[in-house]
């Protein structure tokens, strides 16, 4: 009765996981596609694909939400090599895609006066779809190369269950600690940057030239260094015990469990997913002042 229980409740949590993530990102979604009309704003496409990505992880998990209540149907292995890629692939695509929207809050910060005329719509095109082929890669790479599938019975489908370990440590050497640093690099850059522009505001203001203006730019420069960095730390904290975890069991089989990490760190993963639309709905103020909008016509046509 207790595998039968843990299971049941594993279930409810993707279960109530996956509704807010589909719920919170096509929300933002929807936002951001009337932000972009209004605005046409170039890097919302971004954060837009970033919702879309998040989303996709949602819906990738109903599939193992529904294996958590059925009966074991010990489902064939090409079928849980399909599932598992998708459910990998939509998670490197929002992974990919918080690289990307770092990349453009640097950009902003780095060459402002130059940053309309880089940031083009066939540029932010080209960018997207080759972030959707890099993770399409990623995903299904033990589709092409069955090297790293794993031959098993299991009665459902699972990590480890379909993919070797050495999978999932290249996964985590290749992509996962890679983008980390690179966030990492992002973010003391732009707040090299920031620290920069605060000086000068400084010496101005001491110098009396300043007057009454306030500093907008460097107002601007805080406000996208703070996303950043937060972007940055609850991608940290979602991520990083689960592929650490991943990559001890690698390299000492008997140090965990597979269960554990799959039932547990890779829920807090999830949860990244979660947290991106609720990051960007509290702290950017057109997306606040968006979705107060939107909030009002609903509540408008309803009464």
């Amino acid at each position: 009765q207790w595998p039968d229980m843990a299971n049941s409740a594993l279930g409810t949590i993707l279960a109530v996981l996956a509704s807010l993530i589909i719920t919170a990102n096509v929300l933002v979604a929807i936002v951001l596609l009337r932000l972009i009309q209004k605005s046409g704003y170039k890097g919302h496409y971004f954060v837009l694909n970033l919702a879309v990505a998040d989303a996709m992880v949602g819906f990738t998990v109903t599939g193992l939400v529904m294996d958590e209540f059925s009966e074991p149907f010990y489902p064939p292995q090409i079928f849980c090599v399909l599932r598992m890629a998708f459910v990998t692939s939509s998670s490197a695509a929002s992974i990919l895609s918080l690289i990307l929207v770092a990349c453009d809050r640097h950009l902003a910060i780095r060459k402002p006066f130059h940053y309309l005329q880089l940031v083009t719509g066939l540029r932010v095109g080209l960018r997207l779809v080759g972030l959707w082929l890099l993770a399409a890669i990623i995903g299904f790479l033990p589709v092409f190369v069955p090297i790293f599938q794993k031959i098993s019975d299991q009665e459902k489908c699972s990590f480890f269950g379909v993919f070797q370990p050495t999978y999932m440590l290249s996964v985590s050497c290749i992509g996962f600690f890679p983008a980390l640093f690179l966030f990492i690099y992002l973010y003391c850059d732009m707040l090299k940057i920031a620290s920069v522009h605060v000086q000068h505001i400084r010496e101005v203001e001491h110098a009396g030239l300043a007057g009454s203006c306030p500093p907008p730019h460097t107002t601007s420069d805080m406000k996208a260094l703070r996303t950043v960095a937060i972007l940055i730390g609850c991608f940290a904290l979602s991520w990083l015990p689960f592929f650490i975890a991943s990559i001890v069991q690698t390299v000492c089989t008997n140090c965990l469990t597979y269960k554990v990490i799959e039932s547990y760190l890779w829920l807090l993963g999830l949860c990244n997913s979660l947290l991106n639309p609720l990051l960007y709905s509290c702290w950017q103020k057109d997306v606040r002042l968006q979705f107060s909008q939107l909030a009002a016509g609903v509540k408008r046509r309803v009464l």
